[in-house]
């Protein structure tokens, strides 16, 4: 069964930045879509980033456009999100989705597969 697997999280003070992973395995992976989630305490699951199955195209939520970048490697079966300029406001679990056959638009809005997720936390 596709299995995804995220990595990277952590704790860190404002300004500062975390690359997360998503390791995908049981699945061919350049045929998924790719997306990033987050769900801060008490609020709902939104989308923060999707990638294209060959990685060329990208689609970000405005609050993180300009500050996070998501790319993947089909060789290695990984996505990754890099975050940078984090704000308390990023903290959140982050969580890795992933869809076959679809655009960076469907992944986000109706993603198949969701990770465990990983927690990130942002401290003033």
């Amino acid at each position: 069964q596709v299995q995804l697997v995220e990595s990277g999280g952590g704790l860190v003070q404002t300004g500062a930045s975390l690359r997360l992973s998503c390791a995908a395995s049981a699945l061919t992976f350049s045929m998924y879509a790719m997306a990033w989630f987050r769900q801060a305490p008490g609020k709902e699951r939104e989308f923060v980033a999707a990638i294209s199955r060959s990685g060329d195209s990208t689609v970000y939520a405005d609050s993180v456009r300009g500050r996070f970048t998501t790319s993947r490697d089909n060789a290695r079966n990984t996505v990754v999100l890099q975050m940078n300029s984090l704000k308390p406001e990023d903290t959140a679990v982050y969580y890795c989705a992933a869809k076959f056959g679809a655009s960076p638009q469907l992944v986000r809005s109706s993603p198949s597969y969701w990770g465990q997720g990983t927690q990130v936390t942002v401290s003033s």
